[in-house]
This record gives C-alpha cells, sequence and structure tokens, in this order.
C-alpha cells in the first residue's frame, strides 16, 4: 500500500488512531460517575454534583514538569513522566483545600513512538487513579521537525472544586506562634532540574547510570524518583481538624516547588507575618546532602530553587501541631518540626 502524504510528511494519523484506540482500557481505573461520554470527544464533559456543595468553588492549574524530561530521554525510561505531572498539580489546587475531580493532558512529539505514548499514559493513569480524579481528555500533536529526535513534551490541567467557606487562606488566618510542619518529599520533584543537571553531569562529570553509594541507586533512576502527592493526605487532615464554623486548625500549606522555601512560602502569609524555617530540623535525604556538600552552590540559593527534602509546608495552630504531626505520621509519610511563624513583612527566613 502506498504510504499516505502527511505520514510521508512526519504524521501518521492512522498510527495516531490506533495508539489512542489503546486508551479505553488504561483509563478505566480513573473513572468518576461524574464524567460523562468517552475520552476522545471535542471536549470532556464533567456533570458537577452540585448537591454536595453550598458555594463550590472550581481551582484550576496548570503545569509541566521541566527538564526531568531530559532524564527520561536518557534513559529512555518514560513509566513516572505522568504520574509526576499528575501530582505536582494535585498538590498545587490542594494547597487551598480542593479535591481534584479531572485532568487534561498535552503531549507535543516529533514522532509518535507507541511505546512511549503507552508508559506516559499509564502514569497518568496511575496517578490519577490514587488522587480519585478522572483523566477526562488530552491532545497529542504530531509536529515533525519541531522536537529534537526521541524528545517531546508534556502538560496537564487539573480541576478540582472546594468549598467556599472551607478555602485554605493563610494571609487571613496565619498568625504569630503558628507552627510550621514539613512533609517529606521523594527527592527533586519536579524542580531544580537545570541546576541538578549542571551539578551531577558537568560538575561531577557523572552519567545517568553512575551508580552513587551514598544513594544505593543510579543518579539517573534517583532523578526520576516520582513526584509525591500529598492530595489524599490533604483531604484527610482538613476532614479531620478544620471543622465548619470552627477557627481553622490547619491554617496554610505551601507546595515547595520552584522558588523553594524562600519564594513559596510567603504566598501563604499575612503581611505582618514571617516564617524562620530551621535547617537542620529534618531528615535531610543523602541527594541533597551531596548537592550541599559538593555543588558550591550557596545555602541562600539551594532553598531557593530546590524542596531540600520538604515537598509540603503546613501551618497549624500551636495547640494542635502535635497532633496534627502525628496523623501526618499515621498516614505514613515523613514529617517534622521545620519552623515557626514571627512578626515581620511577609518573608521566609531559612536559618
Amino acid at each position: 500500500m502506498k504510504q499516505k502524504a502527511y505520514a510521508a510528511a512526519g504524521v501518521d494519523i492512522d498510527l495516531g488512531n490506533r495508539v489512542k484506540g489503546t486508551l479505553p482500557a488504561l483509563l478505566a481505573s480513573t473513572h468518576r460517575r461524574e464524567v460523562l461520554g468517552k475520552v476522545g470527544g471535542f471536549g470532556g464533559l464533567f456533570a458537577l454534583d452540585v448537591r454536595k456543595y453550598r458555594q463550590p468553588v472550581l481551582v484550576s492549574s496548570v503545569d509541566g514538569v521541566g527538564t526531568k524530561l531530559k532524564l527520561a530521554f536518557a534513559m529512555d525510561r518514560h513509566d513516572t513522566i505522568g504520574e509526576d505531572l499528575v501530582n505536582h498539580c494535585v498538590n498545587d489546587i490542594a494547597v487551598l483545600g480542593a479535591e481534584p475531580l479531572f485532568f487534561l493532558d498535552y503531549l507535543g512529539t516529533g514522532k509518535l513512538e507507541p511505546h512511549v505514548f503507552t508508559e506516559i499514559l499509564r502514569g497518568f493513569a496511575r496517578g490519577c487513579s490514587a488522587n480519585g480524579c478522572s483523566l477526562i481528555g488530552g491532545e497529542t500533536a504530531q509536529m515533525p521537525g519541531f522536537y529534537q529526535k526521541g524528545e517531546y513534551d508534556v502538560s496537564g490541567t487539573i480541576v478540582g472544586v472546594v468549598e467556599k467557606g472551607r478555602m485554605l487562606n493563610g494571609q487571613k488566618t496565619v498568625r504569630s506562634g503558628d507552627v510550621v510542619i514539613g512533609i517529606g518529599a521523594s527527592g527533586l520533584h519536579t524542580n531544580g532540574y537545570s541546576l541538578a543537571r549542571k551539578i551531577f553531569f558537568e560538575q561531577l562529570k557523572w552519567k545517568p547510570t553512575t551508580r552513587v553509594p551514598e544513594l544505593a541507586n543510579t543518579i539517573g533512576a534517583e532523578l526520576l524518583k516520582v513526584h509525591v502527592t500529598y492530595g489524599p493526605l490533604v483531604q484527610s487532615l482538613l476532614k479531620k481538624f478544620n471543622r465548619t464554623g470552627s477557627p481553622a486548625t490547619i491554617r496554610a500549606l505551601a507546595h515547595i516547588t520552584g522558588g523553594g522555601f524562600v519564594d513559596n512560602i510567603p504566598r501563604t502569609l499575612p503581611a505582618r507575618c514571617d516564617v524562620v524555617i530551621r535547617k537542620g530540623s529534618w531528615d535531610m535525604l543523602p541527594i541533597f546532602r551531596i548537592i550541599e556538600e559538593r555543588s558550591g552552590v550557596p545555602d541562600a540559593e539551594l532553598y531557593q530553587v530546590f524542596n531540600m527534602g520538604i515537598g509540603m509546608t503546613v501551618t497549624v495552630a500551636a495547640d494542635a501541631a502535635d497532633a496534627v504531626l502525628a496523623a501526618i505520621r499515621r498516614a505514613r509519610h515523613s514529617a517534622w518540626f521545620i519552623g515557626e511563624v514571627v512578626r515581620g513583612s511577609g518573608v521566609c527566613h531559612v536559618r
């Protein structure tokens, strides 16, 4: 059979359709009863059950995974990227108290490779299933000549919902004397990879396959560890500690992403308060100890680029801090008291 002109130009529509034919089975685990229709329409359909809320507020976020993709390309391992993206987006709306409802993805590539597509989609499905949200649609764009051979880009959009009266707003509730709890990360998550790649692969001359004794792992595998989701944990904490009609015990949450502690925590602060984070108050992951000891980068910058082993902070009323910390640990997340709120001007200090 003669090859179609569009396929000869680099865009194989028939291949795309065959690959996408696997979607229903892949996405079955992400189905919620509110989803209408099938994946593959011009738009995804989700019937929000407004009877569950007095004043429902939709919360949305869009993101990518940055140059972490370079590690996936180098190792030809693509099964973690989709899960990273879902979890990152879920965490971004969790800090407002929102429950994730549905997720949409975008994948752009020069040539569609079926095994790569399938690995990425499996990651999306795992992430959505773990977070209780549905993958209801997306876009796969074949753009020959636009990307380097073997490379692609991904982004995702999450939509969630929160009761208006239960939204977290630290600018209104945080006060001097509150305690900051840090919840453990799995590694770099999805931020700081441009600097990390420079440190490990240019300064230290390692390769992704280099085995590092301190990590008991290759550096490539360590850097591909999946971004932790805190969404289910946050929902359970809010249900337990922030009761309707009572003052908020959990005052604020901050997702420690790009900007580290220095830029993310102030987003939760009123103008009259600062946060002081105490270095050494948590068990730092070995990968961050290596960065701290061998990179030559000043600590002030490290704590503005990386999460340094803390993926999310929880600012809580001091009289409930022990109970909240215990609940986080019971949920099998590592957590520590890492700082406190003091009078100030809306700044985070790492000391």
